[in-house]
């Protein structure tokens, strides 16, 4: 049996993932492809009550390594309890964000080492992603968008600084391994973006698809 293949879709806020994420998981399904929709943190019943822990700005003080060890926590619960299974089946996972958004958010927005995140990701999610989507746009054009959606959750109400970092560390990543990442300017329409979204992804089938 053929082994399935992970999709992840990364960055920062207001960057469109939810409609993109719909399209892409469309796409796959016409296709023909098995897939596994999730999210992080979250995707199983530890890691959503993780991810409303996480995300209550009643926690303001909650600390950059309880931060790091908590998301790593319902990582680890999502890759044994779905991705992995999915993808032993032969099923594809599509999953909005995964270890690189900890880079990302707990290495350059809280300070904590990429060495550290690595060796955590090592033994608790020893998952790489197959393909990676980068919606990448302004920061403060994200926040801007972000901020129509209603209340900001703990994450959402830190400072552009926080938020700058952030970026910063997934355009570094997604530099660093052009074989795996694919950034797409998501300053763009939703349309436009959804539609680059959607020519990488027929790109990766044309050479993975099963």
């Amino acid at each position: 049996m053929t082994r399935g293949r992970l999709i992840t879709l990364e960055g920062g806020e207001g960057a469109g993932k939810s409609t993109v994420l719909d399209a892409l998981h469309a796409r796959l399904r016409e296709r023909g492809i098995d897939v596994l929709v999730t999210r992080e943190p979250g995707g199983t019943g530890l890691g959503e009550a993780i991810r409303a822990l996480v995300l209550d700005p009643a926690y303001a003080d909650l600390c950059p390594e309880s931060e790091l060890l908590l998301m790593f926590a319902a990582r680890a619960q999502l890759v044994r309890e779905r991705i992995l299974p999915a993808l032993d089946s032969g099923q594809w996972v599509l999953s909005d964000r995964f270890t690189d958004a900890s880079h990302a958010y707990q290495g350059g927005g809280r300070g904590q080492p990429g060495a550290r995140i690595d060796a955590i990701a090592e033994w608790a999610a020893p998952v790489m992603p197959d393909l990676t989507l980068l919606l990448d746009l302004p920061v403060e054009q994200g926040l801007a968008r972000a901020g129509s959606r209603g209340e900001a959750d703990r994450i959402e109400r830190e400072n552009l600084g926080f938020f700058e970092r952030v970026r910063a560390v997934y355009r570094e990543r997604a530099a660093r391994e052009p074989s795996r990442f694919r950034r797409i300017d998501a300053s763009r329409s939703i349309e436009a973006v959804r539609a680059a979204a959607l020519a990488e992804l027929d790109a990766f089938l044309a050479e993975n698809a099963p």
